[in-house]
């Protein structure tokens, strides 16, 4: 354990791309109450939410997954002099984020993408942590890299098509949920500091029923001949999401700071899962951290899920609203129940 400790600390696992792929249809509260009994004033006083993107039917999580990749290499092509090809040739690893998979089971999205990139030499599979798949991926690329010398890059995604999974016919729920992936490129360097510099991974399994989608799995089967009454759709406990949520937030903020003897003020940014513009406030308020130090852009996106933080982030790093050298804070928290949180150098 002393070696893998050792060994990590003298490598710096960075994020040296990013990039993010947006349905172009977009549908706003206005447009949202054509179809069911809302409003554009309830919405976004319940959620903080305008509108959200919504993938057209021949779309699924494996296409939008690979066009943020695509994003990110020609990023990174600017940087290194190499070309998409080469660098996609030289991934070591691709892990995709999702809880809206391409196909039940088998094969992973991350398969598709790593077919779609021609990325030969990359060992590929999915992570199923709900909304903080993300901030798992993060830290298992690194990992992952950090065992072997010569491994030296690492694709995140996180990408879902939740408008094929939401019930809409519930209006508590359906008015939450868009659709959109977010990717970056980590690789190994040499740096005596920086990247990731620690996360905090965390589950409570007891609440695996707040947010659940029953059908389809091996405890409730598609039949042959059935009637499909119940859908395969998300069932979500709004409130007890919502005072997880404000826990795993405050608790993970607390211990990543206390862990790193680091105060909020050395924090330029704070990246939550983009869930409710509320659960973000009231988290906030009970830690005393001022709004504007979280970024938010659920009034763009609503709920993309495991694609919420590398779409933000894409967001904040193509703006220049992040620069070399500033530190982040990740904060994610979904279905399984999970959460978790990284610390970022950027």
């Amino acid at each position: 354990m002393s070696i893998f400790v050792m060994e990590r600390h003298r490598m710096a696992f960075e994020i040296i791309a990013t990039g993010k792929a947006i349905p172009p249809n977009r549908v706003s509260n206005d447009d949202l109450a054509q179809r069911i009994d809302t409003s554009d004033e309830w919405i976004r006083s319940h959620s903080g939410i305008g509108a959200r993107h919504i993938a057209d039917e021949n779309t699924a999580s494996s296409d939008l997954a690979l066009a943020a990749a695509r994003q990110v290499l020609s990023q990174a092509a600017e940087k290194t002099g190499e070309t998409p090809e080469e660098l996609a040739l030289s991934l070591d690893l691709i892990i995709l984020a999702t809880a809206t998979p391409d196909y039940y089971g088998s094969p992973s999205t991350a398969c598709l993408v790593q077919a779609g990139l021609e990325a030969k030499n990359a060992a590929a599979l999915d992570v199923t942590a709900g909304c903080s798949g993300f901030i798992y991926g993060l830290e298992m690329a690194a990992g992952y890299l950090c065992r072997r010398s010569e491994r030296k890059r690492a694709l995140v995604i996180g990408s879902e098509v939740l408008t094929r999974v939401t019930n809409w016919e519930d209006r508590s729920t359906c008015v939450l949920f868009g659709d959109g992936a977010g990717a970056v490129l980590v690789e190994q360097t040499g740096a005596a500091a920086g990247g990731l510099l620690r996360t905090i991974l965390g589950a409570d399994g007891a609440g695996a029923e707040s947010i659940i989608n029953r059908r389809g799995g091996s405890r409730a089967p598609f039949k042959a001949g059935e009637t499909v009454k119940t859908p395969s759709v998300l069932e979500m406990d709004g409130r007890a999401v919502y005072n997880f949520a404000v826990k795993a937030v405050t608790g993970t903020i607390e211990k990543l700071l206390a862990e790193e003897n680091i105060t909020i003020d050395q924090v330029a940014r704070i990246v939550p899962h983009q869930a409710n513009a509320r659960i973000v406030q009231a988290a906030g308020k009970r830690l005393g951290i001022p709004e504007e130090k979280f970024f938010l852009n659920i009034e763009e996106y609503a709920n993309t899920s495991a694609a919420s933080i590398p779409i933000a982030l894409d967001e904040l790093n193509r703006d220049g609203k992040i620069k070399k050298g500033d530190l982040i804070m990740t904060i994610g928290f979904g279905a399984g129940l999970t959460y978790g949180g990284n610390l970022i150098v950027w």
